[in-house]
């Protein structure tokens, strides 16, 4: 019989648990009590991933005085907060070349902010006292191909016009960094990059907020959210929420607000988990300075090590499911956790041999700008943040911040950035949405094979300024 998957690199999976690396950690928080009776609040934030917990926080920083009130409709920290790789980097536009295309005049502000903000996580994850394993590693993109070191020039230039401590290196260079055979170039971005367990930091910032009085219900889906007079009920299966004002963070999964779900399109990305390296394979290939590591193809890998020596490894396939769909069976994908697999041991054939422990999937929220957008709707009653597509570790304590400001009507620098005001293009509706994702997936990689030479189809893409990675 035909087998789909063979090698070595099939094997090391044989004993993977399909589940999030981080979210099997221990000690984990008890769940929350689910909503069991009608409450009040003023300020309803429906969402506890990273979004929600961070507006929470901040909201109660402002007014301690503030009745908070967050739902989740599982685990705060259960979805893209506990799944992604634990990369906290301080752009707040999905990378600065993105952020040149998009938001050119006001880039340096926006790069100051997002450098601020990064502080701003350091100093909450130290003054609160968040055991999340956080390390200021700085990060390498690497070029896995000569095509791909033009790229990085520009990026290296870029990053240097805004102030960012930034170094370019060649293939030796960056193989005494870290030893693989398939590295022609990188470049280092010594200072806006820090890697976390992404799951400690979301339970870390929910106990910070249950210290600080806010009301936490787990397991508690909002079902509906009705204007009544002044105020937004919001129901859920065995209760509501009558709240001044709500604060909507809930991501890839189909907004509470119909008009945003053309908006934001759920794509789900997986990763993989090694055991722990020995001392000896350590040594085989360097990696001393533990920084966070992506490649800088279109469809693209991240990796970094955890504090007990793993190597996180992730990315590449961005997979969107015809109409949107939202399910928990889609987390786990063989065909991807093989492709992965067979795509570390190239990176690192000196590993040969190392077994994957866990591999799962999680939803991203990716929208046609590749970087958060926000707002508020209904006479400033209710406000949202979304799109922040798998680069939101950072990007979420700010964008929640921006948000609660409009809330307020507060005005400030950021509420009047273009970035914080402007909503990205919509996606088309089905089937034209899911035909174009395909084309543009077989697109991407199709510019991979070919020295990253772009087809008619990604050219007509860049005219209208979508300037499309993985």
């Amino acid at each position: 019989m035909h087998q789909r998957h063979t090698g070595p690199h099939i094997a090391a999976l044989a004993d993977v648990e399909p589940e999030p690396y981080w979210l099997a950690r221990t000690p984990r928080p008890q769940p929350a009590s689910a909503l069991t009776r009608p409450v009040r609040a003023d300020l309803l934030i429906v969402g506890g991933g990273y979004t929600g917990l961070w507006a929470a926080l901040q909201a109660k920083e402002r007014d301690p005085g503030a009745d908070v009130v967050l739902v989740e409709a599982r685990e705060c920290g259960w979805a893209a907060s506990g799944r992604n790789g634990g990369f906290c980097v301080s752009s707040l536009t999905h990378g600065i070349r993105n952020g040149h295309r998009w938001f050119a005049p006001e880039l340096g502000v926006l790069e100051r902010l997002g450098m601020q903000n990064l502080d701003g996580i350091e100093k909450t994850i130290r003054s609160c006292g968040i055991d999340c394993d956080f390390e200021r590693t700085g990060e390498l993109e690497v070029a896995v191909a000569d095509w791909q070191l033009r790229g990085l020039r520009q990026t290296a230039q870029l990053a240097g016009e805004f102030g960012h401590d930034v170094e370019l290196l060649d293939a030796d260079q960056v193989r005494a960094e870290v030893r693989s055979p398939t590295y022609r170039g990188a470049l280092w971005m010594r200072d806006s990059a820090a890697l976390l367990d992404p799951a400690r930091l979301a339970w870390g910032l929910r106990e910070a907020c249950l210290r600080r009085g806010v009301r936490i219900y787990e397991r508690t889906p909002v079902e509906q959210l009705d204007r009544t007079g002044r105020a937004v009920l919001a129901r859920t299966p065995y209760g509501s929420v009558l709240a001044r004002q709500v604060l909507l963070a809930t991501n890839g999964f189909p907004p509470l607000l119909r008009r945003l779900r053309r908006y934001v399109l759920p794509v789900y990305d997986h990763v993989l988990a090694t055991e722990p390296l020995t001392d000896d394979q350590l040594a085989e290939i360097g990696w001393a300075r533990r920084q966070g590591i992506s490649d800088a193809g279109n469809q693209f890998h991240y990796y970094r090590l955890t504090s007990d020596n793993r190597i996180i490894w992730g990315g590449y396939d961005a997979i969107y499911h015809y109409g949107g769909a939202v399910r928990d069976e889609l987390h786990v994908r063989p065909e991807t956790f093989a492709k992965l697999a067979g795509h570390f041991f190239a990176t690192f054939p000196q590993l040969e041999g190392l077994r994957f422990t866990h591999a799962w999937g999680g939803v991203v929220d990716t929208c046609s700008r590749f970087c958060p957008f926000m707002g508020t709707t209904r006479d400033r009653r209710i406000g949202y943040a979304l799109g922040y597509t798998g680069l939101g570790v950072a990007a979420t304590r700010f964008a929640s911040g921006v948000v609660l400001d409009l809330l307020a009507g507060r005005p400030g620098e950021h509420t009047g950035l273009r970035w914080a005001t402007t909503r990205p293009l919509p996606w088309p509706p089905e089937p034209l949405r899911w035909l174009g994702v395909q084309l543009t997936r077989w697109s991407l990689g199709s510019a991979d094979r070919h020295g990253g030479r772009r087809n008619w189809w990604l050219r007509r893409l860049d005219s209208w300024g979508l300037g499309f990675t993985s």
